[in-house]
């Protein structure tokens, strides 16, 4: 969505007027397109999504996620001003993840109380109660 509103906000605008605004490096290698960078132009790589195979690391770092783009949001949000075409959109990504970081907090909380559960263990006690070897295992 945010790339939609970008390129909606540079559609039509001239070489020159990039040129302008600071961006004419950015124009030379992707045109109008939105390239993943961050806003000191370093790259999105995979790294950023980090998976440690343990649900509750992989929760937490879902909440930081989620905590770090409703950040941005509302750093994008102070920057526009007043467009309501950029903020209303702007807003509502900003309350989506919001919610996904209530989600991920309902689905940590889910994991650490079912990793708290005891644990009960049966042993089915007809296979010990064979006087004889004709009992197989």
């Amino acid at each position: 969505m945010v790339g939609t509103i970008v390129h909606q906000l540079t559609d039509g605008v001239c070489p020159e007027e990039i040129e302008k605004a600071g961006l004419g490096a950015y124009y030379t290698d992707h045109g109008v397109d939105v390239y993943p960078q961050s806003a000191a132009g370093t790259p999105f790589t995979a790294a950023y999504i980090a998976a440690k195979g343990d649900p509750i690391a992989n929760l937490q770092e879902d909440l930081a996620a989620e905590q770090k783009a409703r950040a941005t949001y509302e750093k994008l949000i102070d920057l526009c001003k007043d467009d309501p075409d950029v903020l209303d959109p702007l807003r509502f990504l900003r309350q989506r993840e919001v919610v996904h970081f209530q989600r991920f907090g309902e689905a940590l909380r889910g994991v650490q109380d079912k990793l708290a559960e005891k644990r009960f263990y049966t042993v089915n006690c007809n296979k010990f109660m064979c006087d004889d070897n004709s009992c197989r295992n």
